[in-house]
C-alpha cells in the first residue's frame, strides 16, 4: 500500500505573480507588444500620476475598445526601452489575470486565498510592480456572495500605498 501525501494547500510552491499575472514589461522587452501610436499624451499622463507621493493609483476610463489597455501596454513598452522618469525605470508593469485567478476556485475562500497571495507577492518586490487590472469596474462582487469582494481586499493596500495599481 502507498501512502500518499496530498497537499493540505495546492497553491503552495506557486509563484502567483507568474500564474496569476501576465507581466506586460516583459513582453515589451521580448517584442511582444505592438507600438503604440497616438496614446502619447495618455501615457504621459499615467507616468504623472504614478509618479505623485499619494493618490498614485491612474484609472483609465472610456467605452469598449477605445485602447485603455493600449495605453497600459505602452507604458510598459516606455518602460522596457527606459524611456520614463527615474522612478518608474525599473517597474514591472503585471496583469492581474482574475479569469485565471478564478479558475478552479472550489472551496469558500480559495479565490480570496489566491488574490491574497498576489499581493504578498507583489508586496515582498518592494513597490518594483505596478498590477494593472483590466475592466476594474467588474472587481467590486468578485469573488463570490457571502465573501469578500477583490475592492475590498486591494482597498487597505492602496490606502496604505503598499500596492500601486492601475486600472482601466
Amino acid at each position: 500500500m502507498v501512502n500518499q501525501h496530498t497537499n493540505p494547500n495546492p497553491e503552495e510552491g506557486i509563484d502567483p505573480l507568474k500564474k496569476y499575472g501576465i507581466n506586460l514589461t516583459e513582453l515589451a522587452q521580448k517584442g511582444n507588444i505592438d507600438p503604440v501610436i497616438g496614446r502619447e499624451d495618455e501615457i504621459r499622463r499615467v507616468i504623472q500620476i504614478l509618479s505623485r507621493r499619494k493618490k498614485n493609483n491612474p484609472v483609465l476610463i472610456g467605452e469598449p475598445g477605445t485602447g485603455k489597455t493600449t495605453v497600459i501596454e505602452g507604458l510598459a513598452k516606455r518602460i522596457a526601452e527606459k524611456d520614463v522618469p527615474e522612478n518608474i525605470k525599473n517597474k514591472q508593469i503585471i496583469s492581474l489575470d482574475l479569469s485565471a485567478m478564478v479558475a478552479g476556485a472550489m472551496y469558500k475562500g480559495q479565490f480570496e486565498e489566491r488574490l491574497k497571495n498576489f499581493i504578498d507577492a507583489v508586496k515582498k518586490e518592494d513597490g518594483n510592480i505596478i498590477v494593472f487590472i483590466d475592466e476594474i469596474h467588474m472587481i467590486v462582487g468578485a469573488g463570490g456572495q457571502g465573501q469578500m469582494d477583490i475592492a475590498n481586499i486591494i482597498k487597505p493596500e492602496l490606502a496604505q500605498g503598499t500596492l500601486k495599481v492601475v486600472g482601466a
